[in-house]
C-alpha cells in the first residue's frame, strides 16, 4: 500500500498537468470503485468540473474542484496516470476523467481495493484522521502526550491513521529502527526524550522517502528509489547497518514487522 511519500510524489507529479483543467467526460468501469455518491449523480456532477488544486491528506489524494472535493485512496495497488485522449480503457482501469488539455486522468487498480469519493465537504472522509507528521502545529510535546494517552504497542499505534496520518508498514519500521525502539514497546512507557527522537525519525524517513519519490517494491510504483535506502524493512537475515546483528521479522497485528534485536532493545 502506498504511504505518505508515495502519495505525495503522485500528487506533485500530477499537479502541473491537472490544476486549471476542466473535466469533459467521465468513464467508470468498476462500480465499486466509487464509494460516494451514486453513479448517476457522480457522472452528472463531475462533468464540467474545474480542478482547482491537487493536494494530499494522509494517504488520500485530494482534488479540490470548482464544486466539491474528489478524494482518492489508492489502497493496495491503485495508481493515477495521464494518457492522451481519447483513450480506450486498458486492463485494470477503473475510472477515466477526460480533460480539456487533451489528456485523460486514469485510475488503474489491479486489485480493485481503491476507492473514490465525491463530496461537498472533504472532512466527511478525512475528519477522523490524526495529525500530519509535517504539520506546523504538530510537535514532539504533542506527540509525547498522544503516546502517553494510549496503552498500545508502538507499531500498531503508528499504523493507526487516527493516531498519526500517512505512516504505514515501511516507514514505521524504518522510523522505529532509527529511534532505537522495539516495535512491541508500550506507548505509555515512552519517555519524553524517546518521543522526541521518534518524532524526529518519523519526519526524517518520510522526508527521505519523498526526496527519493517513494519506494518501488511492486509493479505499481515505478520511479521510487527509497527501497535502496531501507535499513530494516524487507532485510530479514541481513546485517543491521548499525551493529551488524541480523534483522528479524515478526508479525504484529497481521503485518510483517522488521527490526534489529540489538539496536531496538526489549519490549
Amino acid at each position: 500500500m502506498p504511504e505518505l511519500p508515495e502519495v505525495e510524489t503522485i500528487a506533485r507529479n500530477l499537479r502541473p498537468s491537472l490544476v486549471g483543467r476542466r473535466v469533459l467526460s467521465v468513464g467508470l468501469f468498476w462500480a465499486r470503485t466509487l464509494a460516494k455518491p451514486a453513479i448517476g449523480e457522480f457522472h452528472q456532477r463531475m462533468n464540467g468540473q474545474c480542478i482547482e488544486a491537487v493536494t494530499r491528506r494522509a494517504k488520500y489524494l485530494h482534488l479540490v474542484l470548482s464544486d466539491g472535493h474528489l478524494l482518492i485512496h489508492l489502497r493496495m495497488s491503485g495508481d493515477l496516470l495521464l494518457r492522451p485522449s481519447p483513450c480506450a480503457p486498458e486492463p485494470h482501469d477503473r475510472l477515466h476523467l477526460a480533460l480539456d488539455s487533451g489528456q485523460t486522468l486514469v485510475f488503474n487498480d489491479t486489485r480493485k481495493f481503491g476507492r473514490v469519493w465525491l463530496v461537498d465537504d472533504a472532512q466527511d472522509v478525512l475528519g477522523n484522521l490524526g495529525p500530519e507528521p509535517f504539520a506546523d502545529d504538530f510537535n514532539p510535546e504533542i506527540f509525547y502526550n498522544r503516546l502517553q494517552a494510549r496503552h498500545r504497542q508502538l507499531k500498531p499505534l503508528l499504523l493507526d491513521q487516527s493516531f498519526l496520518a500517512g505512516l504505514g508498514n515501511i516507514y514505521s519500521d524504518e522510523a522505529l529502527h532509527l529511534a532505537g525502539l522495539h516495535p512491541l514497546r508500550q506507548s505509555d512507557t515512552i519517555t519524553s526524550e524517546e518521543a522526541r527522537k521518534l518524532f524526529e525519525t518519523i519526519r526524517s524517513v518520510l522526508q527521505t522517502g519523498i526526496e527519493n519519490n517513494g519506494a518501488s517494491i511492486d509493479w505499481v510504483y515505478r520511479d521510487g528509489n527509497f527501497q535502496n535506502h531501507f535499513r530494516v524493512y524487507g532485510r530479514v537475515g541481513q546485517p543491521c547497518p548499525v551493529c551488524a546483528d541480523l534483522i528479524e521479522r515478526i508479525i504484529v497485528g497481521q503485518r510483517s514487522t522488521h527490526f534489529c534485536p540489538q539496536c531496538q532493545g526489549n519490549e
